[in-house]
């Protein structure tokens, strides 16, 4: 099964704005055909927009606002022929995490969206964990994690996939704190694999190579491919994201 992570971009400017690229942002998960996909930046315009054109997929989430359909999602969309969500739900990023709250010195409201899934043709269930941590605030990003662990550690009995925008780059100090739990990244994992960047910002990231985006799993998962998809539509960028994504068999 192949698991994407991809931060959309709320707005954009100029030729970036989100209406001049949601039609190739669509064609680009269409092509790449993920079981499941976590996406960040999911403003209510983008979810209109991808529930209206993705028809092989349904999704689970709410925006981060109001706990419904405000603010941006970090949705869980998954292949509704293939798949049955057993449960799902969200939280936040707060010491109130049962409800919309801001967190420590977060800039933003920030959620994680989790689901347990069923395979329709097997009955095998696995878990999808996605997010979006905060862009600012290292309070909130380090406890967004203690929080963001002891999640995947009650659905560790199961498969599990957390899929994000981290906001953290990879061999820092919140990187290895993310890797202490029983989450493993899976670019290390998989045999087929890339060391590239994942955000590029339209190309004003220059040489510097910045990884921010993951897939990971725990070992109940094993990754054969990791890959960071740099291939635009047209020779234009999908966003200032490259989607990220691994093919991997539930052990």
């Amino acid at each position: 099964m192949r698991v994407m992570s991809f931060n959309l971009l709320c707005f954009g400017e100029g030729e970036n704005i989100m209406k001049k690229r949601r039609g190739i942002a669509v064609e680009k998960i269409q092509e790449l055909q993920p079981d499941l996909l976590g996406v960040q930046e999911a403003t209510p315009e983008w979810m209109k927009w991808l529930k209206a054109k993705l028809k092989d997929y349904d999704f689970v989430g709410v925006g981060r606002d109001n706990g419904k359909n405000k603010g941006e999602y970090s949705a869980i969309f998954y292949l509704h022929d293939k798949y049955t969500p057993i449960s799902s739900g969200t939280f936040w990023l707060s010491q109130t995490p049962e409800k919309p709250s801001m967190g420590w010195d977060a800039a933003c409201k920030r959620v994680c969206t989790w689901a347990i899934f069923e395979e329709k043709s097997t009955g095998k269930r696995l878990a999808h964990m996605n997010t979006h941590l905060d862009h600012r605030g290292p309070e909130a990003r380090k406890n967004g994690i203690d929080l963001i662990l002891k999640k995947a550690l009650k659905l560790d009995a199961y498969p599990l996939v957390v899929t994000g925008d981290f906001n953290l780059l990879e061999g820092s100090e919140e990187y290895e704190q993310l890797m202490a739990g029983t989450l493993k990244d899976s670019k290390f994992l998989a045999e087929d694999t890339m060391d590239t960047g994942t955000f590029h910002h339209f190309g004003k990231s220059g040489d510097v190579k910045v990884i921010i985006d993951y897939v990971l799993v725990n070992d109940k998962f094993k990754p054969s491919l990791y890959k960071v998809e740099t291939q635009g539509v047209d020779g234009r960028p999908v966003s200032d994201h490259y989607p990220v994504y691994s093919d991997m068999e539930p052990l």
